[in-house]
């Protein structure tokens, strides 16, 4: 099960979006924690079980902060694994490092998720992609990405350069190509609303973990309102922290729990009075190849405007891939889709076509443990003079990667060199199948193209996700 299911199937069962924290904070204890005589670590473990105990069935989610447990000793971290060890499987634990150390990032990824086992991590961003891609190289865990803080001195860094587009709108703009939304959240803290609400309205689909939202005068219909996605869901409140050392808890939080229950049920009957994003038709669950198209889109694989092709055509986008391979987590997620469609096909070798799909070919070759053999663009006057590069034996069947199928005349040109070596190919795989009937013409040559995705999966989902105009829709539609 994937973080994401875990989630929403324990929001589901306990009908919550609070997440809880679970710091061991000697400040917080309760009035007769504090007069207790046991060791102060054995205090703190039978004040956080109690707390687990008393709320696994109003939250949706724990959240542990590390440096808590780190300021202890070794001592701290057999508490930590004390109190993993008690919250139920069911629910999930995101562990709160705020990590932004790109050298020691594989080693803690492997310990958060390995040995540790929780579901999902805080990383800060300022380390860049790298450091925050070994725990996304874990497909059912997460990350939550710190966007946003509400420490009044972190307004000169975060609101820099100025407030139409400040420096924290940047991190979560520059963050979405880094993974699926189902995989990457954001973390933002704050007691203004209308933050939530600018960050919601660049990044629709992503889960944001909200911190630091109360306060004396906290508008909470105000909160739902700005954080909430189009679906009413895709936010994780806290509970207070103060309210750790009460002795009802549990009273204080299905109380809470209640009230954002209602004000939800209200803003789903009603009109929405803000800001948020809104799609120009009903609004899809995104599916694994929704959710990448939006994240190449993202990244500005997929643009759309006025081009010249190659073939001195002029279409109304331009599909351009290169960018993928600079993208780590992204091309392991364009890998699987190559993979899934591969499951069912037989062949020996992997050929890639020359020079675009050379990356993907070898990507594929390492991941399903096959051969790669590639044909040349251009034949060398000196030398082997080889058609083909790589090891192959004549009589084996190839399968043919490439990256965009639009005349398919590269394709065939690159058949054509593999046929003439004395290979076999029956299969074509690319990504992306602008139409047009170039599969039809594949298959009056002996071949069978699968795809991806077709340009009018691409261009319906950017449009329900309100990433292009319904003009560029129509545009692209007819093409």
């Amino acid at each position: 099960m994937t973080f994401a299911e875990k989630l929403d199937a324990a929001i589901q069962r306990n009908a919550s979006l609070l997440c809880l924290g679970l710091d061991p904070n000697p400040e917080m204890l309760p009035i007769q924690s504090q007069e207790s005589f046991a060791p102060l670590g054995q205090t703190l473990k039978d004040w956080l079980k109690t707390v687990v105990a008393q709320t696994q069935t109003l939250v949706c989610a724990y959240k542990p902060t590390l440096g808590f447990y780190l300021a202890l000793g070794a001592e701290g971290l057999e508490l930590l694994t004390a109190i993993l060890s008690c919250i139920p499987d069911h629910i999930p634990v995101i562990l709160d490092a705020k990590h932004s150390d790109l050298n020691t990032a594989s080693q803690l990824s492997k310990t958060f998720f390995e040995q540790w086992r929780v579901d999902a991590v805080t990383v800060n961003p300022y380390a860049g992609q790298e450091g925050v891609t070994p725990f996304l190289l874990y497909p059912d865990r997460a990350v939550f990405v710190l966007t946003h803080t509400s420490n009044p001195s972190a307004e000169v860094i975060q609101s820099y350069p100025n407030a139409e587009m400040p420096l924290y709108l940047e991190v979560v703009k520059a963050v979405q190509s880094w993974g699926s939304p189902d995989q990457l959240g954001l973390e933002v803290g704050t007691t203004e609303p209308w933050v939530l609400r600018q960050v919601r309205a660049i990044a629709p689909e992503r889960t944001i973990l909200a911190r630091s939202i109360w306060s004396d005068t906290t508008d909470l219909k105000a909160v739902l309102e700005a954080g909430l996605n189009s679906a009413g869901a895709g936010l994780l409140l806290p509970v207070p922290q103060d309210w750790l050392g009460e002795p009802r808890l549990d009273q204080r939080v299905q109380t809470l729990r209640q009230d954002i229950n209602t004000l939800r049920d209200q803003l789903s009957q009603g009109p929405s009075t803000c800001d948020l994003w809104q799609p120009q038709r009903q609004q899809v669950l995104l599916n694994p190849n929704q959710a990448l198209i939006v994240q190449l889109y993202d990244i500005g694989c997929l643009m759309f405007g006025s081009y010249v092709q190659a073939s001195g055509a002029v279409f109304p986008y331009y599909i351009d891939l290169r960018q993928i391979i600079s993208n780590p987590q992204l091309f392991h997620q364009v890998l699987e889709a190559y993979a899934v469609l591969t499951q069912p096909l037989q062949f020996d070798r992997i050929a890639g076509i020359p020079y675009g799909s050379l990356p993907t070919a070898t990507g594929l070759s390492l991941k399903l443990n096959h051969p790669m053999i590639y044909p040349r663009k251009e034949v060398k006057a000196h030398g082997t003079r080889r058609l083909v590069e790589g090891q192959y034996e004549s009589g084996e069947t190839a399968l043919v990667i490439d990256d965009v199928l639009i005349t398919g005349k590269s394709v065939l040109e690159g058949i054509q060199k593999l046929e003439s070596s004395g290979l076999k190919v029956t299969d074509i795989v690319v990504l992306i199948d602008h139409e047009g009937g170039v599969r039809a013409k594949m298959q009056v040559h002996g071949y069978q193209a699968h795809a991806v995705f077709t340009l009018s999966e691409i261009s319906k989902t950017l449009y329900e996700t309100q990433r292009i105009t319904e003009a560029q829709y129509g545009a692209i539609a007819h093409t």
